[in-house]
């Protein structure tokens, strides 16, 4: 199947500047501009992907084709980077609109809210308001997601999949105890450690040590992760998640209510960012929600090795909402 899936769905790579900021998206289906395509030929709806931490948008390939050949490539799969966790490579154009010039700048917008504002910047500047939104989030995207719902309720919304998500007390969580200490005491002595070890190296010695690793691991990218090994990169994905360690501890309960007939949320069973116990906790409060206990033991990283699994079962979940568009 994945050699099916990478010969066959189309997938379109674009550098932007989002709030002045260099941003890859990953766009399946033929639809690259949606506000060149004349409006009768407008898909209906898009399905946005927010990644997890660190946003390397290129391991999320797989699902994202997965996923629109699921839908039998009805519409279009996009998946955007974090904000700073992507740096252009060589020879490779940043595409600009005179509407992200006029985008505002973004105090902080590589911490967690700037984040926040960067997907909402995106899709308004973006995509046509007239078409509608799936939202899937995985781990921190998951949190972006229901912010996005809190902040844009005029954004046409109609689903939002939450998957593996850390919306509340990561820093109490199994793996929250270990990188807490790591991301917001000794953030600073990893960001010496890296610059100093990494930014030294020729790309083709990080193109190897990547290619290498991968290969261990069992795992393909047609894209470039090159970024894996960016001090830039690598020191914003820390700093972000030194901001979800301080800052996602409650639960958005008050958001949670307003749009939980929109919402479904996927954890898994051997989740140390999400232990099942948070499940449990959200099951009791919201009884009437749409709440899924993973059966197959996958992962909280499941864009390594379960990208198909889930794609499949998202699809699944939207079969009912796709029929009526």
């Amino acid at each position: 199947m994945d050699s099916e899936i990478k010969e066959e769905v189309p997938v379109h790579e674009e550098f932007i500047l989002c709030c002045g900021v260099e941003t890859q998206v990953l766009k399946c289906g033929p639809w690259t501009n949606l506000f060149s395509e004349p409006r009768a030929n407008r898909p209906k709806l898009l399905i946005f992907i927010i990644t997890g931490n660190p946003g390397f948008s290129a391991f999320y390939a797989p699902f994202a084709k997965a996923l629109y050949s699921s839908i039998n490539r009805r519409f279009p799969v996009w998946v955007i980077s974090h904000a700073g966790h992507v740096l252009v490579p060589k020879g490779k154009k940043i595409l600009t609109t005179s509407d992200d010039s006029n985008a505002p700048e973004i105090n902080d917008i590589y911490g967690l809210q700037g984040q926040v504002e960067h997907k909402l910047a995106f899709l308004r500047t973006h995509v046509p308001k007239e078409i509608k939104l799936v939202v899937i989030g995985h781990s921190v995207g998951c949190y972006i997601s229901l912010e996005i719902l809190k902040l844009a309720p005029e954004l046409p919304i109609i689903r939002s999949f939450l998957l593996f998500p850390t919306i509340e007390r990561i820093a109490e969580s199994p793996n929250g105890r270990i990188a807490t200490p790591l991301l917001c005491w000794f953030r600073y002595a990893l960001y010496v450690f890296a610059y100093l070890l990494l930014k030294p190296w020729p790309e083709k010695i990080k193109s190897f040590v990547i290619r290498t690793g991968l290969r261990m691991m069992n795992l393909q990218s047609e894209f470039s992760v090159l970024n894996i090994l960016e001090p830039f990169c690598l020191a914003n994905a820390a700093y972000l998640g030194g901001q979800e360690m301080m800052k996602v501890v409650k639960r958005d309960n008050e958001t949670i209510k307003a749009y939980l007939p929109k919402l479904t949320f996927y954890y898994g069973t051997i989740d140390a960012w999400c232990p099942m116990e948070y499940y449990e906790d959200i099951k009791k409060d919201f009884p009437e929600g749409d709440f899924r206990l993973c059966e197959k033991k996958i992962p909280h990283a499941f864009i390594l090795h379960f990208p198909q699994e889930m794609a499949g079962m998202v699809a699944d979940w939207l079969k009912d909402d796709l029929s009526k568009i």
